[in-house]
């Protein structure tokens, strides 16, 4: 029977391992832990209202803060004690291949002896999957309380394989981009940084939370049993630690080498737009050489083609020939001088 309460995806009671009931309401839930002392509730909400989660504070002694960050959500990763009663933020992840980006989601965890309560405020991670797994594997929920936590700690760690491959291979294009001289990568290699930096704040507050589950659970010590599986989760936080770092170093140098590439090509292109510059005053001094070169014949003969009568020089023998004679020394002087100025 699937739980008829808005806000609750999932509602189980467990005992010695099995599920015994699934509850329709959070009330049966309560009734039912008070009748069997040896059983466990499993809640799962998705966005809950404030009432709902007062509901539960009030039945399991929930401390106020935690419940305060669980409704606003927008926490870092990180384990906090309250008498028996643990409250865990962890920062789920996933790629979406086809637009090339990471989005995070935001799991909280309310535990104590008899229960496990688990708030998300976004779609992923996907408890059901663990809850299935776990409920199909002989003796998982054995270990109680202790056995769920490290389960969804671990399935969201697994969580971060597919990120890690995915932001490798965009740092990958990244690199192939930017000596590609596409103009478009400084942007890509932005957003990317910011979102390992995003990943980096959900990866790395997971090794002090380990180190707190292996210095003792709530009742002082890990159950032996559990301790293989406490170890195979600190070190793939460890490897996903690593590799943000990795990241991190690659896409600085990425973005050294690209802002090195970028102002070469713009001292290229600077000294590009310089001769082509240097070349266009050379032919403006040129046609500017010649055009005075012609200009000083073609004043004199419009001068003396105004047909005056009183003109000097106009009715002399001589008056033809000195014309040209002004003609072709003007022009000689005029060439002369261009040609040693290097205009010509």
């Amino acid at each position: 029977m699937a739980t008829r309460e808005p806000g609750v995806v999932n509602n189980a009671v467990y005992v010695d391992g099995e599920r015994i009931a699934t509850p329709a309401t959070l009330a049966e839930t309560f009734a039912l832990l008070a009748k069997r002392k040896d059983a466990l509730a499993w809640i799962g909400l998705y966005r809950p209202e404030c009432t709902l989660l007062a509901e539960l504070a009030a039945e399991f002694g929930l401390h106020e803060l935690a419940v305060e960050d669980a409704v606003h959500a927008h926490q870092r990763p990180k384990l906090e004690r309250y008498g028996d009663t643990m409250f865990l933020v962890l920062r789920a992840a996933h790629y979406d291949d086809e637009v090339e980006h990471v989005d995070f989601g935001e799991l909280h965890v309310f535990a104590g002896p008899r229960f496990v309560i688990t708030v998300r405020h976004s779609e992923g991670p996907d408890l059901s999957i663990v809850r299935r797994h776990m409920e199909e594997t002989p003796d998982a929920l054995h270990g109680g309380t202790e056995a769920v936590l490290y389960a969804i700690i671990d399935a969201v760690v697994d969580g971060y394989r597919p990120v890690i491959e995915g932001l490798a291979n965009d740092i990958d294009e990244i690199e192939t981009q930017v000596f590609g001289g596409d103009p478009k990568v400084s942007r890509r290699i932005y957003e990317l940084n910011r979102e390992v930096i995003e990943f980096q704040r959900a990866v790395v507050p997971l090794g002090g939370i380990l180190d707190q589950f292996a210095a003792g659970f709530a009742d002082g010590h890990v159950e032996e049993e559990l301790e293989p599986v406490l170890r195979d989760i600190a070190d793939h936080v460890t490897q996903a630690t690593e590799k943000v770092e990795e990241f991190r170093v690659l896409l600085r140098d990425v973005l050294a080498v690209n802002t090195s590439l970028v102002g070469q090509r713009h001292n290229e292109e600077a000294q590009r737009l310089s001769q082509a510059s240097n070349a266009q005053s050379e032919q403006n001094r040129r046609i500017s050489g010649w055009a005075a070169i012609l200009f000083a014949p073609s004043l004199i003969g419009s001068i003396y083609g105004m047909n005056f009568d009183f003109m000097p020089e106009l009715r002399q023998t001589w008056g033809y020939p000195a014309a040209l004679g002004a003609m072709a020394a003007s022009s000689l002087i005029l060439y002369v001088v261009f040609k040693r100025r290097g205009w010509l």
